[in-house]
């Protein structure tokens, strides 16, 4: 195909975004959850798209509609995150920005409202990668970050999984609410730049300070314009065994696959390790894709040539 032809087809900008992945079926998802769902997804797609059609960065977009995740308490991530065995909520964030690798994460921030934006903050204001804890939650004070009580992130229905949970020895930490509901979202602006981010507030009952993939760049974030970008979701020992999301950009960069190919690969090496999930990608070529070896995840993506999809089940283009 010639060149010229191919970047006809180039959409200006793409946007892909998840929240979770996980025993999504239909029938097992309560009217409301699948309604709220469905009705979170399209707000993020609607705020980030908006940034990209403004032609703004891809940095900014995937920012953008993370934050209205991180509000939304249908999904594990901000306000409605998951509990940890003591009963609070510490979250888990990291954004990266293809165009020159740059990077900033936080894990187990307690006091931020948007623990994507304290990220970011950590990218551009620090001379540092990954913050944890109390010295993320000063930082983000110094930073003059919107700042809530603890038990703003808290919902009854969290509580109960951990209440369920502890009740029930026989429940592992993977599998006590069957979904994981990690959010996140890669995009690709009009100046050919990708970025990726991902939220969590890691898995219900996680205790000593457990962090997953999702702050963990190369991990379950990952941005590099020479490949695309990445965001995990998931369990996310495994994705850190695998370095998933790095991995996929390396094999689209030396062995030319495309980021879908490269993708089911690490999935399926991911499957065989014994972990599940899923992954968002977007490149500079303008390709959108997902891939998971769950049942279902929480899932949109949208771009400038009009393409709008929100899905829930693997059924589901």
């Amino acid at each position: 195909m010639p060149l010229s032809a191919h970047a006809q087809q180039k959409p200006k900008w793409t946007l892909v975004i998840h929240g979770g992945a996980g025993i999504i079926e239909k029938g097992k998802l309560a009217p409301e959850q699948e309604a709220g769902a469905i009705a979170g997804l399209s707000a993020a797609l609607d705020a980030g798209a908006q940034v990209l059609a403004d032609g703004r960065s891809a940095l900014d977009a995937v920012q953008a509609a993370v934050q209205v995740l991180e509000d939304d308490p249908h999904f594990n991530a901000g306000r409605g995150a998951v509990f940890t065995w003591d009963g609070r909520n510490e979250l888990d964030a990291a954004i990266m920005d293809g165009s020159n690798r740059a990077a900033g994460a936080v894990a187990g921030t307690t006091t931020t409202r948007h623990p994507v934006a304290l990220a970011r903050k950590v990218m551009e204001a620090s001379p540092h990668v990954l913050l944890t804890g109390a010295g993320a939650d000063q930082f983000a004070q110094e930073q003059g970050l919107e700042q809530v009580g603890n038990d703003w992130f808290a919902t009854p229905e969290r509580r109960e999984q951990l209440d369920k949970m502890k009740a029930n020895d026989k429940l592992g930490w993977f599998d006590v609410d069957l979904k994981y509901g990690t959010v996140g979202a890669v995009a690709m602006d009009t100046h050919g730049h990708v970025a990726a981010a991902t939220s969590t507030g890691g898995l219900t009952g996680k205790r000593w300070g457990r962090i997953g993939d999702s702050p963990l760049i190369g991990a379950g974030t990952y941005a590099d314009d020479r490949a695309g970008a990445v965001s995990a979701t998931g369990a996310g020992e495994f994705f850190i065994r695998e370095g998933a999301a790095h991995e996929i950009c390396a094999r689209v960069r030396f062995k030319g696959e495309s980021l879908k190919q490269a993708a089911d690969t690490v999935m399926a090496d991911i499957k065989a390790l014994g972990g599940t999930g899923g992954v968002i990608l977007t490149g500079p070529n303008g390709e959108m894709a997902w891939s998971f070896n769950t049942p279902g995840m929480y899932r949109g993506k949208a771009s400038a040539d009009g393409v709008r999809v929100v899905a829930l089940y693997g059924d589901e283009k």
